[in-house]
């Protein structure tokens, strides 16, 4: 410890270390349940890749695991530190670079908020899609390190589609810089790529080059009521086997829409068993809406609200946005699965996650990233009940294998980390783990960066 805190120091200003372990202890972990944490040795707080690339000689010199975070928003224990660890928090890192309207791109430091990119980016008229439901808390560097998602998924992609270039601290201190900021570009073999979703094994990422688009028209929001999960994938089948393209399509069961109702008194109808939200950001959303609501009525919607302007449907997005917040209170713990299967098969996931909820007597509500068949179970569970905490990790794990059956896969925006790692290794076969530890191998030789994370 006297030899990790001499060398650090020797390159690092005092603000930039916490040693204090009451301190430290706050570092340990990221909002995931069930994943192990450890005691963190120091927590470093750099400023500069220079400052970053010491830490990691320091590192590497001394063989001491690092752990990378940003906002600790996570849901996957990737950010949960190990024994005797730097914890390396790049939250201090915060600084838009560059906004460049010709170019399309923002260049960015990890630690800025998506929420704050997103609003500096509108004022030029462009737009940054990748909206995570915690926007207002998680980091770049987070999204970059989960490849994280978010509502605008369906018509705009992932995190992934938006990152052209990345500047990454190697384990020995190297700076790698990956990609590029020209409109396409295939030189090599995509490391960045390689990088983004990487969760924090490969690289420490300081600068990234992101991609924009134009800024689109307001959008506005349709709400339609079903007495059934059933009756609402059937609707969401046939919006998207028509060719329609919304901003989102998002999906809340009763569970979830009474969940909001009871902490925010949003009004929403208690008696549905089944909420759709779909939005469009066309030049003529208006009519957009209209045909979709005609879908919605054909698969046996109740009730089809458009909204009428920007301030309802905005009302709408926020009882999806607080949805997750919603059902952590419906007991003391909660474990947030994130199961994503092909659309043809939403309506059999929430079926199936409706049988085990029962088979397990717990409360299960699910909300989903419906047009992409990206589906969040939330598991609520008294964590100071042993039975039904057993009985809630079992649940998970079924509903995990339950997404393998239909042919999805265990995670589709927040990752492995500690939580799925087992799982990721039957989804991936033997083959592929072996490859994934060969590239693991090459970029970090002595195991240090996030060790014990992915697999």
């Amino acid at each position: 410890m006297d030899d990790l805190l001499e060398l650090l120091r020797a390159g690092l200003p005092a603000e930039a270390l916490i040693t204090d372990p009451g301190i430290t202890a706050s570092y340990a972990n990221d909002m995931a349940s069930f994943c192990e944490a450890g005691a963190p040795a120091v927590v470093a707080l750099p400023r500069t890749v220079e400052q970053v690339q010491h830490i990691m000689r320091t590192a590497t010199t001394l063989r001491v695991p690092v752990v990378p975070q940003g906002a600790r928003t996570g849901l996957s224990g990737a950010a949960n530190a190990s024994d005797g660890c730097i914890v390396l928090s790049l939250i201090r890192m915060d600084r838009i670079l560059e906004i460049s309207p010709v170019d399309r791109i923002a260049v960015v430091e990890p630690g800025v908020i998506n929420a704050v990119l997103s609003r500096a980016v509108n004022e030029h008229g462009l737009y940054y899609p990748p909206d995570p439901s915690s926007w207002e808390m998680c980091t770049i560097g987070g999204n970059i390190g989960t490849a994280s998602g978010g509502l605008c998924c369906v018509k705009y992609g992932v995190t992934a589609e938006y990152v052209l270039g990345l500047d990454i601290v190697l384990a020995d201190g190297r700076l790698l810089s990956t990609g590029r900021r020209t409109a396409k570009g295939v030189a090599g073999y995509d490391l960045t790529r390689l990088v983004v979703g990487s969760e924090g094994s490969l690289g420490i990422v300081v600068k990234a080059v992101l991609a924009l688009k134009p800024k689109p028209p307001q959008q506005l929001v349709l709400a339609a009521e079903f007495p059934s999960a059933a009756a609402a994938c059937d609707a969401i089948c046939r919006i998207m086997e028509r060719g329609h393209t919304p901003s989102l399509l998002e999906l809340m069961d009763r569970t979830t829409v009474r969940a909001v109702n009871k902490m925010a008194n949003m009004g929403l109808p208690d008696s549905t068993e089944a909420l759709l939200l779909a939005a469009f950001d066309t030049p003529d959303p208006t009519a957009d809406l209209a045909a979709v609501a005609e879908l919605c009525t054909a698969a046996g919607a109740t009730e089809v609200v458009p909204a009428d302007d920007a301030a309802e449907s905005e009302m709408l997005l926020q009882a999806r946005r607080m949805s997750l917040t919603a059902l952590e209170t419906v007991k003391s713990a909660t474990m947030i699965d994130d199961v994503c299967v092909p659309r043809s098969k939403l309506g059999a996931m929430l079926e199936g996650t409706a049988a085990i909820a029962e088979k397990y007597d717990l409360t299960i509500g699910v909300c989903a990233h419906a047009g992409d068949g990206n589906t969040h179970p939330v598991v609520c569970f008294d964590h100071t009940d042993a039975d039904e905490s057993r009985r809630a990790r079992e649940s998970f794990d079924e509903i995990m294998a339950l997404g393998l059956e239909l042919g999805g896969t265990i995670t589709g925006e927040h990752g492995v980390g500690v939580l799925k790692k087992e799982w990721l290794a039957r989804e991936l076969g033997e083959v592929s783990v072996e490859l994934h530890r060969g590239i693991k191998q090459a970029f970090d030789p002595l195991g240090l960066l996030n060790p014990g994370k992915v697999f």
